[in-house]
């Protein structure tokens, strides 16, 4: 009796994208290319949500009582209530990181929906077990953090997650994103949405992130979880030494990639939002981006060091945390900690 219900209905419990997502979301992205903006990746996150909720009525959405502060609430967002609004999308799950995502899964395993839940990344803890079932299940459970690093700032270390982006990293089948930017922000959005065989963990900044340049083949390169963001010279010629960062760390390494520039030193920029991503790539893509041969490396990155080893090497060199965090404004914990343009220099030079 109502044939267009009936075909919504058939294709999002079959788990199907709309017809339109992939045009719809590519065309986001590409806006967002062309139009620069440095924000706050939790903004770029919101703004995703915004975008692509309007082609995904099967986003049923929430937080655990922090939405003002991941911004996980868009325009058309309507609270779940048990008397009115039952017809809703978002649900206040109240502070209970670990029954948000276990509903989330359930939510998952119903089908129909596709559950998205946010909270701070320190308070992932609070829910490790569920997340790992959502990966063990092979459940399409998205889950959002923000405030990712030593940059909240003022909040102190028990607010300052150091672990827990390597943690997220070494559950088998989930994929995790720390984007640099907006536009990394919203293709991380965009591939967790489309991966229906698990769960994926979105890592956002509290603080401004400036836009990277990128051409087309770059852009298209996100995708594949590393990508080459800057690079020193011609195709063919090996670069000295490569930097990989991710998140707010990226903007950092193309700063003191330009510093090396100016002494000489040929450098490439390796922008690695999904370590998780970039490892399922072919082995000649994998290649191309950190070459074999080029085995002076540096890591990037405000959480705990020791993930970043298989990337560099025991020869390498890692700018990241090897302590618990301090209560202080981001700036002043990011150059306590070393996240610095003359340290990453100091770095590379040990090694060249």
């Amino acid at each position: 009796a109502y044939p267009e219900l009936a075909a919504e209905f058939k294709r999002r419990v079959a788990g199907e994208l709309p017809a339109n997502w992939a045009q719809e979301s590519q065309a986001f992205i590409e806006k967002l290319q062309a139009n620069p903006a440095s924000i706050a990746s939790r903004k770029a996150s919101q703004n995703a949500i915004e975008a692509y909720a309007h082609i995904l009525p099967e986003f049923l959405g929430g937080s655990a009582d922090l939405a003002g502060s991941n911004l996980t609430l868009w325009s058309g967002s309507r609270p779940i209530r048990a008397k009115e609004n039952q017809d809703g999308n978002y649900i206040n799950y109240g502070v209970r990181e670990f029954g948000m995502s276990a509903i989330m899964n359930g939510i998952a395993l119903h089908g129909g929906f596709i559950p998205y839940g946010a909270t701070f990344l320190m308070f992932y803890e609070y829910a490790h077990n569920a997340v790992r079932m959502a990966a063990l299940m092979k459940q399409r459970s998205l889950f959002v953090y923000t405030h990712d690093s030593i940059g909240l700032g003022e909040d102190g270390p028990t607010h300052q997650p150091v672990e827990q982006t390597a943690a997220l990293r070494l559950i088998p089948n989930l994929e995790t994103w720390r984007p640099a930017d907006q536009v990394e922000s919203a293709i991380a959005w965009q591939q967790a949405v489309e991966r229906k065989e698990g769960p994926s963990a979105l890592i956002f900044t509290r603080q401004n992130l400036p836009q990277l340049d990128r051409t087309s083949v770059q852009l298209d390169n996100v995708k594949r979880g590393g990508y080459i963001v800057r690079e020193c010279c011609e195709k063919g010629n090996c670069p000295d030494l490569i930097l990989i960062a991710t998140g707010s760390e990226v903007e950092l390494a193309i700063k003191a990639a330009e510093a090396l520039d100016a002494e000489g030193v040929k450098v490439r920029v390796v922008s690695m939002p999904s370590t998780n991503r970039f490892d399922k790539q072919d082995a000649a893509y994998r290649e191309s981006v950190l070459p074999s041969n080029v085995t002076k490396r540096v890591a990037i990155e405000a959480q705990i060091s020791d993930f970043w080893y298989k990337y560099v090497g025991l020869e390498g060199r890692i700018v990241g945390m090897n302590t618990f965090g301090e209560s202080a404004p981001a700036d002043q914990l990011f150059k306590l900690f070393g996240f610095t343009v003359e340290n990453v220099v100091a770095k590379a030079k040990e090694i060249l």
